[in-house]
């Protein structure tokens, strides 16, 4: 524990988890507002499925990028200063978006903004573990779903009803983003500057010795899920007026919305639950969920879409919080921003990877077929995150009444 943590007030400690909380779930769903814009997009700029990908994967390696060349660089020179950084950066992304009138506009602030995100997540995230370590984890597991579907949902129903809609959302979310600027010189630094900051700087994945073997361990599942929220929020809403004809924005955005909000309820349904059952129970979910909505693309049936949906996203969120809380134990304090890093880090190549390849695939087989040969990847990843826990590859006994305690 740093000097700078171990002398937080209670007062102080909750301020800054809160303030760590909400910021994390304001960088999430910015990163999410222009998902039900693509359809939008593409018809204003006459955009290629292509171009939507590209778009898309160019916030996802851009923020790889952050990851690891400053994920961890607040254990170095403190939260406070990467927040500011983080801040500022998202701030100019979003006026990039307000100014943007096409492909190459949306790609910088894209870029901007995946810069903003990767410094952005291992900072908060080191943050909301140090003002409370106990209730830390699943605070951090629920942040992004929570982002991530007020992000698509509201900008889906600005679309709708709210004049220049390709503005409103990102006047909106910039207006939030300056307001916690302003209230970034009152909250603590919970990390003491140490040496090494110049070092910090080389790209490297920076994971303690502890927390390699259950990374690994878990690395199928991951894959599974993050590759699912890609899918959903680069070509899900394009994809939904294709598969059921209702061309209105607010349905694509609601879709990947109902992702995210069963996504957010299944941290708490299953936080009780040991890791090992949670984990394999959310794989069956996982599962279940994308053989549904699967049926209901090509079956054109929106009802069995959301069903899936929904399902599938009881599977995203259960795993992803499983993830958290079995691994982010185990970093020092002075490790976390560097290990957090690392877990986003496999997290969005999960993300961006196959998305990006899907996009090149439209082309090629049409968009319909691709959905169906990702959605059967997603499927065989998490069959093989099954069969690896049931090969021995699991916590044992004793971890596993730990970790649910």
């Amino acid at each position: 524990m740093s000097l700078a943590t171990a002398s937080l007030s209670a007062t102080a400690a909750a301020r800054i988890t809160l303030y760590g909380f909400v910021c994390a779930m304001l960088f999430a769903a910015t990163s999410s507002a222009p998902t039900p814009l693509y359809p939008l997009y593409r018809a204003l700029y006459h955009l290629s499925p292509v171009t939507i990908t590209l778009i898309f994967a160019s916030y996802a390696f851009a923020l790889l990028v952050a990851l690891l060349c400053f994920g961890r660089l607040s254990d170095f020179v403190g939260r406070r200063a990467m927040m500011l950084a983080a801040l500022l950066c998202n701030a100019l992304a979003l006026t990039l978006f307000m100014l943007a009138q096409g492909a190459d506009m949306l790609i910088v602030a894209r870029m901007v903004q995946g810069l903003a995100t990767g410094i952005a997540l291992p900072t908060f995230g080191a943050a909301i573990l140090d003002g409370d370590k106990a209730r830390g984890p699943l605070l951090n597991a629920v942040a992004p779903f929570l982002g991530l579907m007020l992000g698509t949902l509201t900008g889906a129903i600005l679309i709708a009803f709210v004049p220049l809609p390709t503005v409103a959302i990102y006047a909106l979310l910039l207006t939030l983003m300056l307001f916690a600027l302003a209230l970034l010189p009152v909250m603590p630094e919970t990390a003491s500057p140490a040496p090494g900051a110049l070092r910090a700087l080389k790209p490297q994945i920076a994971i303690p010795p502890r927390a390699l073997r259950p990374m690994l361990r878990m690395a199928p599942a991951i894959v599974a899920t993050w590759s699912l929220g890609g899918f959903y929020l680069s070509l899900m809403p394009t994809l939904v007026i294709l598969s059921t004809g209702l061309t209105s924005p607010f349905v694509g955005g609601s879709v990947v919305a109902t992702l995210m909000l069963s996504a957010t309820a299944s941290v708490f349904i299953f936080r009780r639950w040991s890791p090992s059952r949670a984990r394999s129970i959310g794989t069956l979910a996982l599962m279940a969920g994308v053989g549904l909505t699967l049926f209901g693309i090509n079956q054109h049936l929106v009802t069995l879409l959301y069903l899936g949906t929904a399902v599938a996203g009881q599977g995203f969120g259960s795993i992803f919080a499983n993830v958290m809380k079995s691994i982010m134990p185990l970093a020092e304090s002075h490790q976390r921003a560097g290990l957090f890093a690392a877990l986003m880090v496999k997290s969005y190549l999960a993300f961006a990877l196959p998305a990006l390849a899907a996009g090149c695939l439209v082309s090629v087989l049409g968009l319909a077929a691709t959905a169906n040969y990702y959605c059967l990847g997603i499927l065989l990843m998490a069959a093989l995150s099954l069969l690896t826990g049931r090969s021995g590859v699991v916590l044992t006994a004793e971890e596993d009444k730990k970790m649910a305690g």
